[in-house]
């Protein structure tokens, strides 16, 4: 078995070590290929151009959680994305200081400062504070236990509406009544046909007046036009985002100088060498052995 690899070269010496070990080699950059048949599995951010270049191909692997930049891949090419402790607790830690920031009003103080204003406002408490959690998989699990141990009344949203224990989650059908009931909206959804342009002035609508938003998805996902309204209407409080549409965001767009919006850029988490190396071992003998792929993407459904 031979990888690919196409990513950043800092992972290069980390990677080898741990896969060396166990027979795997690993071709940096596409530049390196002699034999494009050799090789089985592709690690990458960026896909290559031409993947039918590598006739051979078995899985080709996401270094980071997300997969929507990924194209439609030649029939019996699996596709995963990279499980990894460190990326869900990241995103975690980032989506907590998102609900805790908005809902204690951390865009107002930031814009004070600016001005060196000294001025207090009653603050809000955790307990009867409402969130909502799009995307119920293992990262929103993960959230909603941090916040339920803060006191904050949470719910889930997911499209199948599966159970999550100490968790009410709401279906597909019931998506105005999660919204309905959230004071803090925290998007964790994937990117797919169904998710792109989903929070739009319809979907600011139903949330209850004043509500904040935490996104931690993907940009595509949310109407920045329709958010700017929003807010100057006051149906948004606030919001905090590590993605946006277009990413990067130019620097002369406005939401960079809006004290409503707090903008981190794509940073929520970032996959650790040893962490993504072991998830591309542990795919690569999957692979070998017949078994299940580590992290498999349904490739109709976008997750």
């Amino acid at each position: 078995m031979k990888l690919l690899y196409l990513s950043i070269p800092e992972r290069e010496k980390v990677w080898k070590e741990i896969l060396a070990p166990h027979g795997i080699e690993m071709i940096m950059g596409e530049a390196a290929v002699t034999d494009p048949a050799s090789i089985t599995h592709i690690a990458c951010w960026e896909p290559p151009e031409d993947i039918a270049r590598y006739p051979n191909l078995e899985v080709l692997i996401s270094v980071g959680a997300g997969v929507d930049h990924m194209p439609p891949l030649p029939e019996g090419v699996a596709l995963s994305r990279t499980l990894a402790e460190s990326i869900e607790k990241m995103v975690r830690d980032w989506c907590v200081m998102g609900v805790l920031a908005t809902h204690r009003d951390l865009p107002v103080y930031l814009d004070q400062a600016t001005r060196g204003e000294w001025v207090q406002h009653a603050p809000n408490t955790a307990k009867g504070a409402r969130v909502g959690i799009m995307g119920m998989g293992r990262i929103g699990q993960l959230t909603a236990q941090t916040l339920k141990s803060l006191d904050f009344e949470v719910g889930g949203w997911s499209r199948s509406g599966r159970p999550v224990e100490d968790c009410p989650v709401y279906d597909q059908a019931g998506l105005d009544a999660f919204l309905a009931r959230t004071d803090i909206l925290v998007c964790l959804l994937p990117l797919t046909d169904e998710t792109r342009g989903l929070m739009d002035a319809a979907f600011f609508a139903k949330l209850p007046r004043g509500a904040r938003i935490v996104q931690a998805g993907r940009g595509a996902q949310l109407d920045l036009a329709a958010l700017r309204v929003a807010l100057d209407a006051g149906q948004i409080t606030s919001a905090m985002l590590d993605v946006t549409d277009p990413e990067p965001l130019p620097a002369d767009h406005w939401a960079w100088s809006d004290s409503r919006l707090i903008i981190t850029p794509h940073i929520a988490a970032r996959t650790g060498y040893e962490e993504g190396a072991r998830h591309v071992l542990a795919v690569m003998q999957a692979s070998a052995a017949g078994n299940p792929i580590p992290g498999q993407v349904d490739q109709k459904k976008g997750y």
